[in-house]
Parts: structure tokens; C-alpha cells; sequence
């Protein structure tokens, strides 16, 4: 699997790249469901006004580097877009330097697999890609870190995808009671979970979903379900109650120092192999944002990625168990 890392302090020539050459592929998932299906460009700048007012220029700059197409700008608002699901375990180790810990698993085909560090809007944030503008896990230069897991249930609704809302959380937020306070209103098209760490310590993690209140809670531990199971099979199927007790024993009865637990994701029951169905583990994720640290882990390797000294680069990865 090659991973790519691109650094561009403001939108250029670097991220429309990119996007021309992702976009054949984006915009045949964005209109499997038809173009009907899909919000309208009116709607999606709309809600993006209503909900998310401070990206706007982004989002226009974005939608020009893009082409200008009506279908690039309504992909690009994550308005209502397909449904889509993935598997991830997050968790905060809570020692004396915290540390947000997550594995993403995914569909390798269907996956970015790029860091992007950007100083969009003087804002320096960096994080893995979603989209191109999303992201699904990422770090800002206030200290604030933020990942996301898939919540666990098929219902789908009126809202944004969640990697904008990551975006958005790392370009306009500061501390973990701001992006609580961003999370709890802004409307998640599916369910997610979502955990914040800032550099004062303080984390929380927002389950959020599209036909209920998003519930702000101090757990330092989230997977594939919220408060209760409701979806079982895929309960049963991603081990998302085995997942989530295995790290919270790690963090309370056996109380792992930093390496170890971090080293725990890259062995089962974290790590995955389920490629076959969607769901293997891409990558290991480490964000320190007190010292504004990022780095990618796989088994047997690691690539640091830090906000201040950071790389372009590549890197080809072999995953175990993925075609």
C-alpha cells in the first residue's frame, strides 16, 4: 500500500493535484446512488452556512483548485453523502504526557491512505486524508487532537459526513470544551464516535448520531457501539464489546506504560486482518499534541510525522492479510 505525506500552507497547485487525480474515483462512489440522491449545491452551501460559517471561503477556494464542477462542490461540502462504514479502535492513555491512540480499519481500495499538512485559514493542522478535505483522525497547532470510529448502527440521516466535521473541529477549535461544544451541534449524517485530547489534558468522547442528541461523555475508550448495542451482527462480527473491555483493562487493571500499550494495537484483539470483508486494520495512528507529535504505525514499521519539522514523503507498506 503506498502512503504519500504532502505539506501546502494554503490551497495550490500541491491539493488540486491531488484531487484531479482522486476524483474519478470519489465521484463514482459519491454518485452510486444516483444524482438525485445527493443534495443539491444550494442545499449542501446551505448547511454548510448554517452549520459550519467559518469554512466557507475554504470550501469556495477548494471548489475552484477543484474545477469548479457542480458535482466537485457538492462532494466537497460531505453533505449527505452515500453511506459508509469502518471498523477502529481509539483510545487515550492517560499517563503523565496523554496520548491519543487509534487503529483505522477500513477498505484499503477505498481509503486515501495520504497525511496532509496544511495551514489553511492560519490554521496548521495535520492528519490522515478523507476526501481530500475530511479528515479521519488529525492533530492542530493549539494542541488539539481528534479521531473518529464508526458508531455501531445503520440509520442515516440529514447531515454532514464526519470527516468535515473533523476538519472543521482542527481549523476552528482550540480546546476539548470548544470541539465538544462544535460536536454536540453540528448533524452527523450516520453515527460516530468521536474523542478529542488537548494539550491542558482534558479529552472527551462525542457519540454522535443523526436522529438523536449527540451525548458528550468523559470515556477515554470508544469502538463500534455507543451506550448500548444495537447493531448485533456487526457487533459480533468487528468484536467491538471485546475490543473496547480489552482497553479499558489495559488502561485500569493492568495500567500499561506508554510503549506497551501503543504496542497493543498492532496485535489482536485491536489489529485486524479482515480485508476480506472490509474491515482490516490500515494503520495505527499516535498523536502526542502537547509536543505536536504525530506518527503512523504498522508492524515492523514507523513513520514520524510531526506538525513542526514535518516530511513530504512516501512510503510503501505491506499489510498483513490485505490484497
Amino acid at each position: 500500500m503506498l502512503w504519500r505525506a504532502f505539506t501546502e500552507e494554503t490551497p495550490g497547485p500541491k491539493w488540486s493535484g491531488l484531487f484531479a487525480e482522486y476524483w474519478p474515483d470519489y465521484q463514482r462512489w459519491w454518485l452510486k446512488e444516483g444524482e438525485t440522491t445527493r443534495p443539491t449545491y444550494a442545499e449542501s452551501r446551505r448547511a454548510l452556512k448554517k452549520h459550519m460559517p467559518e469554512i466557507i471561503p475554504l470550501w469556495e477556494e477548494l471548489c475552484e483548485l477543484a474545477g469548479g464542477s457542480d458535482h466537485a462542490a457538492r462532494f466537497l461540502s460531505f453533505y449527505c453523502p452515500p453511506p459508509y462504514l469502518a471498523g477502529c479502535s481509539q483510545a487515550i492513555w492517560t499517563g503523565k504526557e496523554p496520548v491519543l491512540v487509534r487503529n483505522y480499519d477500513y477498505n484499503p481500495n477505498a481509503f486515501d491512505s495520504l497525511v496532509l499538512r496544511t495551514n489553511w485559514q492560519g490554521r496548521r493542522v495535520v492528519g490522515t486524508s478523507d476526501g481530500l478535505f475530511g479528515m479521519v483522525d488529525g492533530m492542530n497547532d493549539a494542541g488539539l487532537a481528534i479521531s473518529l470510529t464508526f458508531g455501531g448502527r445503520r440509520i442515516v440521516g440529514e447531515g454532514f459526513g464526519v470527516p468535515l466535521i473533523l476538519r472543521y473541529v482542527l481549523q476552528t477549535c482550540d480546546t476539548a470544551e470548544e470541539a465538544g461544544a462544535a460536536l454536540a451541534r453540528i448533524p452527523t449524517h450516520m453515527s460516530y464516535n468521536v474523542t478529542v485530547l488537548d494539550k491542558k489534558r482534558q479529552y472527551l468522547t462525542a457519540m454522535m448520531a443523526p436522529d438523536r442528541p449527540t451525548v458528550i461523555t468523559h470515556a477515554a475508550v470508544a469502538t463500534n457501539h455507543q451506550e448500548n448495542v444495537e447493531w448485533v451482527s456487526h457487533a459480533r462480527f468487528t468484536a467491538t464489546v471485546e475490543r473496547e473491555r480489552f482497553l479499558l483493562q489495559r488502561l485500569t487493571l493492568h495500567r500499561d506504560p506508554e510503549e506497551k500499550f501503543i504496542g497493543a494495537f498492532l496485535k489482536p484483539p485491536l489489529y485486524s486482518t479482515a480485508f476480506n470483508a472490509g474491515f482490516g486494520t490500515l494503520y495505527t495512528a499516535v498523536y502526542r499534541p502537547r509536543r505536536q507529535q504525530m506518527e503512523l504505525r504498522w508492524p515492523g514499521s514507523t513513520w514520524p510525522l510531526p506538525m513542526n519539522g514535518f516530511e513530504e514523503g512516501s512510503r510503501m507498506i505491506r499489510i498483513p492479510g490485505a490484497a
